[in-house]
């Protein structure tokens, strides 16, 4: 297991870390990541490790077993031995346009209240899939509620679960496909609002930015039938 420094902090854009292995296909695990690897919907985080003498394109960051997170080479790379001190490096743009869409999908599934199906996050636009049998009858209203929520600049915070407190509230799991990765005993939960004036709570590993406000204006794009019982809701951030 390494530690997470994407947890501790989603605004670190480099830090220190060492080599502890190298899996079978080629990746590179290290003793604490800045990388986030993909899941959750979230694309895991690209960009460099730099060491006296070298440094290797990272590609994007994948899971590995338990807690560890693998940084996968560029094709042709020269990996870092093990043992070496190596510094991270993440694509700081990429990252930052990942947590602004992921907190505003956050905020859409408080806008339109219905199960969530299935979801995806790029530094271009997010998507939620809604169990949405009628098409909305006003799409700009909720373009706009959502809009509203981003511009009241709320606080985003975590905090921790037991499984077993999960369990007994599973209306905290607003999705239907993707259930929030347990074993470890504890799980993460997303608060948008404070706990007086809670806007939204739920499970979720990935990274977020620190107040809704900076998300900045976004505008919808095309409401997608999937299936009879289905309806996809894509977002773009307008800068």
């Amino acid at each position: 297991m390494n530690k997470l420094l994407f947890r501790q902090d989603a605004y670190r854009r480099q830090a220190p870390g060492r080599v502890v292995a190298h899996n079978d296909r080629g990746g590179v695990v290290l003793d604490a990541s800045l990388f986030y690897p993909t899941g959750g919907g979230q694309p895991g985080d690209s960009g460099l490790l730099r060491w006296d003498g070298g440094e290797m394109p990272v590609v994007t960051a994948v899971k590995g077993e338990g807690d560890t997170v693998v940084l996968v080479p560029d094709e042709g790379a020269t990996l870092p031995t093990i043992g070496i001190e190596v510094i991270q490096e993440i694509d700081w743009q990429k990252r930052l346009r990942h947590m602004r869409i992921h907190t505003a999908l956050h905020l859409l599934s408080v806008v339109i209240p219905l199960p969530v199906t299935g979801g995806a996050i790029s530094a271009e636009k997010g998507r939620v899939d809604f169990a949405m049998q009628d098409p909305p009858e006003d799409k700009q209203a909720l373009e706009d509620a959502l809009n509203a929520l981003i511009a009241r600049d709320l606080e985003v915070s975590e905090s921790w679960i037991s499984e077993s407190e999960l369990a007994a509230n599973p209306a905290l799991v607003k999705t239907m496909s993707v259930q929030p990765p347990k074993g470890a005993g504890k799980v993460r939960l997303l608060r948008i609002g404070t706990v007086d004036e809670q806007v939204d709570l739920q499970p979720c590993g990935g990274t977020h930015v620190a107040r809704t406000g900076e998300i900045g204006r976004v505008r919808f794009g095309k409401v997608e039938k999937k299936s009879r019982l289905n309806r996809r809701f894509n977002i773009h951030l307008e800068d």
